[in-house]
């Protein structure tokens, strides 16, 4: 038996959606690993997912997908990895690799994807699963908590940084500054890019200038230059105008989060005109994923994480929802 956590009610998380209760440990299916979670990273994803901010995929899911874990068995066959090895289980969990976006590699566009703490169970739980083809080899040199937060916070973060097109020596907006923003700046600012943090939170001011931000202010403040790429982590939508409005002609701003709060009516001289445009972020690619955390291998990354007890999820939860600690949270059985 283990410990598991599960959505019960998607609602607010001061209504206690989740549930933990102890259940069988799950079987691995064909091609599957069964790991033991040694670490879960919990996301603002999360935080959708057991709200209903996102549509119920799988009814009473265990959430969390940011899982550093042990191989507990491996398949028949499989040579990848060996029990005992370390992995990481992240978002992504299965494409088809048959449609038209997967086989031009942009997998995480493929309509048949699937994620897990979404449509299967996740991290929020002392063992859980992977498809093989889908668990990341993980980065030496950091601790277990240290980890978690690059199997999604860092990982998603760095595909907004590409789809951000921040030019060589140019200058970066961030709006908001938690668990992936703080990973994201540090990758823009060794690439020798400027760096301009708009947040409400004092605390994620102070870490980020910490880490090396040319500026800190206020969430819809305009920074002190104009710029050539941003990126919204925040998922609020009113933050979007602002965003537009401070990015310099040809800038691009990225929106980072699967989920956002409604963007305001657009005024096309004051935020679109002189090409400057809008883009998505939809999940990553494996390939993108293994880069990341190759660079993360090359350049230790300050990651800024907040442990807690695995029986606390819940606790966990509503301390991201009110904006109580900068970084990231983990969970730790």
């Amino acid at each position: 038996m283990m410990r598991a956590w599960r959505v019960e009610h998607p609602g607010p998380v001061g209504s206690a959606p989740l549930r933990l209760g102890h259940e069988p440990i799950p079987v691995p299916a064909a091609g599957e690993l069964l790991v033991r979670v040694l670490s879960c990273g919990v996301c603002r994803t999360d935080l959708h997912v057991v709200e209903g901010d996102l549509p119920v995929h799988r009814q009473h899911v265990t959430p969390g997908h940011e899982v550093v874990a042990e191989v507990v068995s491996v398949p028949d066959g499989c040579t990848s990895v060996a029990v005992g090895d370390r992995v990481g289980v992240p978002w992504l969990r299965y494409t088809c690799g048959e449609c038209r976006y997967c086989l031009r590699g942009a997998e995480n566009l493929c309509p048949r994807s699937r994620y897990t703490g979404w449509d299967a169970d996740g991290g929020y739980a002392e063992f859980a699963t992977v498809p093989t083809d889908f668990a990341l080899p993980l980065p030496t040199g950091y601790r277990d908590d240290e980890l978690a937060p690059l199997l999604c916070a860092g990982i998603i973060g760095y595909h907004a940084l590409i789809r951000a097109e921040v030019p060589e020596g140019g200058v970066l907006g961030i709006y908001g500054f938690g668990g992936s923003a703080h990973l994201t700046a540090q990758i823009a600012l060794a690439r020798g890019a400027r760096v301009h943090v708009m947040t409400r939170d004092a605390a994620a001011r102070e870490l980020a200038l910490a880490l090396g931000a040319d500026s800190v202010q206020g969430a819809a403040d305009a920074p002190p230059e104009p710029l050539d790429s941003a990126i919204l982590f925040a998922p609020v939508g009113a933050l979007v105008l602002p965003a537009m409005a401070a990015l310099d002609a040809g800038g691009t701003l990225a929106v980072a989060g699967i989920h956002l709060t409604d963007v305001p009516p657009l005024n096309y001289q004051r935020h679109l005109f002189r090409e400057r445009q809008i883009r998505s972020v939809t999940s990553n690619t494996r390939a993108q994923a293994r880069e990341f955390l190759e660079l993360a291998q090359d350049r230790r990354l300050a990651v800024s994480t907040h442990r807690y007890p695995l029986d606390h999820a819940d606790r966990a939860l509503s301390d991201l929802s009110l904006g109580r600690f900068d970084g990231a949270a983990v969970l730790v059985p």
